[in-house]
């Protein structure tokens, strides 16, 4: 059976598929973001779906989601912080990992960097844990580079994590 699949953005309405891939991410990948599978499981539901409330300006933010052959596989999050307009931020990348090495992860940072683009932002920046190899060679084959110092994954973890930035402008 081909692989099809969508990449589009979370209605409010879908936060439990939302929040099903977050704690999934969270589960299954521990080490690659800067919140805990514990902290996110806190959260009560109506903080879930205000999340995706609060993400609905196009303009500001970009929740999206991947779905494959009908089913939710993947996740990532664009959002700008006005303190910092020109600089749109990657966060919760993941993919399910049955689903890994078939393009998804692309198309769903496709997704992000074509709305960088669209709103006009000079650079996207993206953190990845250091070591983490696979999701590295990703953001690099898509231009992604590094710079800046290692810094903790989060308080008290000896992990660190590498941010990387791609430039909007070809000069930069």
């Amino acid at each position: 059976m081909a692989l099809e699949c969508e990449v589009r953005t979370f209605k409010q309405s879908e936060w439990r598929i939302y929040k099903d891939l977050r704690l999934r991410a969270l589960s299954e990948s521990p080490d690659a973001y800067g919140r805990t599978l514990d902290e996110e499981l806190q959260r009560s539901d109506d903080e879930w779906e205000t999340r995706l409330e609060r993400a609905q300006d196009r303009q500001t933010s970009l929740p999206i989601f991947a779905m494959c052959n009908k089913t939710p596989v993947g996740l990532a999050w664009g959002r700008i912080d006005m303190s910092e307009p020109q600089v749109a931020h990657v966060f919760q990348v993941w993919v399910d990992p049955h689903y890994r090495n078939r393009g998804v992860g692309q198309h769903l940072l496709g997704e992000l960097v074509g709305w960088a683009r669209e709103i006009r932002v000079r650079w996207v920046e993206l953190n990845v844990t250091q070591g983490n190899g696979p999701a590295m060679s990703l953001y690099e084959r898509l231009g992604f580079r590094p710079y800046g110092d290692l810094t903790p994954l989060r308080e008290g973890s000896p992990l660190m994590m590498q941010s990387m930035r791609l430039a909007m402008n070809a000069e930069e």
